[in-house]
């Protein structure tokens, strides 16, 4: 009985706590021939985000997360651009760095895009590079 009501003290704690932020949460989905990987992110403010990113169509044992941080550069009423750089983890090993554009397509809609980023990898397992780019959807939740 204890535990349950210290379980929900916290949930309610941690649910009350983003009225208090100044940030966004955001989603992503993005794919290409190869892969696809979903997100969850964190505006920390206008201009700089955060993102983890996890890739699917690997194995359980092979879950692989991305951790990226991005500026946003260039910033319209209907597209944002923005580049950054991260690690990637299990399956993929290495440093990642990507350049961006979130476009909003929508005018009544302006935390729907569309996100294309091109994605440059280092690969430290197998000491090489790659090349990667990547289209989706991004839903910024304020």
């Amino acid at each position: 009985m204890i535990k349950t009501i210290r379980t929900t003290i916290v949930a309610l704690l941690f649910v009350f706590s983003f009225q208090f932020m100044n940030g966004q949460i955001s989603t992503s989905f993005q794919t290409n021939s190869n892969l696809s990987k979903i997100g969850l992110g964190y505006n920390f403010n206008e201009k700089l985000w955060g993102e983890l990113r996890i890739y699917s169509g690997t194995s359980i044992e092979e879950i692989t997360p991305e951790i990226v941080l991005n500026y946003n550069f260039v910033q319209r009423e209907c597209f944002e651009t923005y580049f950054g750089g991260g690690v990637v983890l299990n399956y993929f090993n290495g440093i990642v760095s990507q350049v961006g554009v979130q476009i909003k397509p929508f005018e009544n809609v302006k935390n729907f895009s569309f996100v294309i980023e091109a994605q440059p990898q280092y690969n430290w397992d197998y000491e090489d590079f790659y090349f990667n780019a990547f289209g989706g959807i991004r839903y910024k939740f304020k």
